[in-house]
């Protein structure tokens, strides 16, 4: 589990055929194999670590699913180990298992700060509330307005300064996460309205 909190940002070195990742990050020389690593919100497993970076291996079905299948050479991603029991929860939380992809709509000034917009996927929507959670590629932000299949999304300096929004443009993918609790109540509530099943052995 993850908090949506960066703790750095790292370059795609190398992304083989085969699934095999590279990230360059001097956040590498604090891993080791076995461990998670969410990767512009993936959670990922570690194959090896080094103080120039980490490797791991990217299935074909979260090459599908997020945007890791489709990162170019040197593309900054955003990095995040996961959340120690004796740590505080600054954000909100994130499992690394993305829902599904977006694109920004638009990335643009308002005094010191952005306003993000993004297109979600029409699925996602009804899992996003204006003044929500919301996880863009693993950073934890707040839905200011949602319109639609679009959320605004106001970014402060520092977010921006230290996150890989800091080279993104209008039209780049994003992976998205709905908050978790958010999605076990729809489901919750999407299962009461459903009829009950009949029972075993019972006859009309």
């Amino acid at each position: 589990m993850f908090t949506g909190l960066i703790e750095a940002t790292g370059r795609i070195a190398r992304d083989d055929a085969a699934g095999g990742l590279r990230v360059a990050s001097t956040l590498g020389a604090s891993l080791s194999a076995g461990d998670s690593v969410a990767v512009s919100g993936v959670c990922l497993t570690v194959t090896a670590a080094d103080a120039d970076g980490f490797e791991a291996l990217v299935s074909p079905e979260t090459r599908r699913v997020t945007t890791l299948g489709r990162l170019t050479g040197r593309r900054l991603v955003n990095l995040e180990r996961p959340l120690r029991a004796d740590a505080r929860l600054g954000g909100h939380f994130v499992l690394g298992h993305v829902d599904a992809t977006g694109r920004i709509a638009d990335l643009r000034l308002d005094g010191d700060c952005y306003w993000l917009d993004v297109d979600l996927d029409p699925a996602l929507t009804p899992l996003v509330v204006p003044k929500g959670s919301i996880a863009v590629d693993g950073i934890s932000l707040t839905v200011a307005w949602l319109e639609g299949n679009r959320a605004g999304i106001q970014i402060v300096p520092f977010t921006h300064a230290h996150t890989s929004l800091a080279e993104a443009r209008p039209g780049d993918p994003v992976n998205l996460e709905a908050d978790v609790i958010g999605k076990y109540v729809a489901r919750l509530l999407g299962d009461r309205r459903q009829p009950a099943a009949a029972s075993a052995g019972e006859r009309s």
